[in-house]
């Protein structure tokens, strides 16, 4: 479903305001994109922007950036953009294996992974955007006080993403295997598409909040 090509949907990327298809050489000047000093929060992997788009009409003073690999499926997002034309949500439609060509050093504030692709397979361990592997590009961009948090109703890979977290060296700040029964990690919570759909199929979602030690 994710790789089903529409018609005219990367042209639409193209020529949209909102959205930026070749951000290589953008590190430093996400501030003056959007013509503020407002903290910066990124979603990697945004699908069809349900829940970015929600954050950015709830908090107006922080700027958002919604991260998609297909233009097909950031598609919806951007649509959605046009009619609401929020003044701190924009796109880029990129691989998120160049973010760190994309943002500079403590450019980001918070990073949020939601239902990652799996990579089942072992040999594709590093894709997953929880792998150790990814969590050192995003210290590159992450603020010393910055965090990542990741949901998903996969608890293998969400077994797969504790066990990083440790090796990589970050802190464990939180996390639980049934986010919707968890009353302080729930609190304020904001669903995405598939979130929704897979808790009304019963299937608990599990979600982390991982952070760097800078006192060591």
């Amino acid at each position: 479903m994710r790789l089903r090509n529409v018609p005219g949907a990367r042209e639409v990327m193209i020529e949209n305001q909102y959205v930026y298809t070749e951000p290589e050489g953008m590190r430093g000047t996400w501030k003056e994109v959007f013509g503020n000093e407002n903290p910066i929060h990124i979603e990697i992997g945004m699908g069809k922007g349900r829940f970015i788009s929600t954050l950015a009409q709830m908090h107006p003073a922080i700027n958002y950036i919604g991260i998609e690999k297909y233009s097909s499926v950031l598609l919806r997002a951007v649509e959605k953009q046009d009619e609401l034309q929020l003044p701190n949500l924009r796109f880029i439609r990129m691989d998120a294996e160049a973010i760190g060509e994309v943002f500079g050093e403590g450019e980001v504030d918070q990073i949020y992974l939601n239902f990652s692709d799996p990579w089942p397979k072992d040999r594709h361990a590093k894709r997953r955007l929880t792998s150790r592997q990814f969590l050192e590009r995003y210290d590159g961009i992450l603020r010393k006080d910055g965090k990542v948090e990741f949901k998903t109703d996969n608890r293998a890979l969400f077994e797969f993403s504790l066990e990083e977290v440790k090796e990589a060296g970050w802190n464990l700040d939180a996390h639980t295997f049934d986010l919707h029964h968890e009353e302080s990690m729930n609190e304020g919570n904001v669903m995405t598409e598939y979130e929704q759909r897979f808790s009304e199929m019963g299937n608990p979602i599990c979600k982390l909040i991982a952070s760097r030690d800078f006192k060591k």
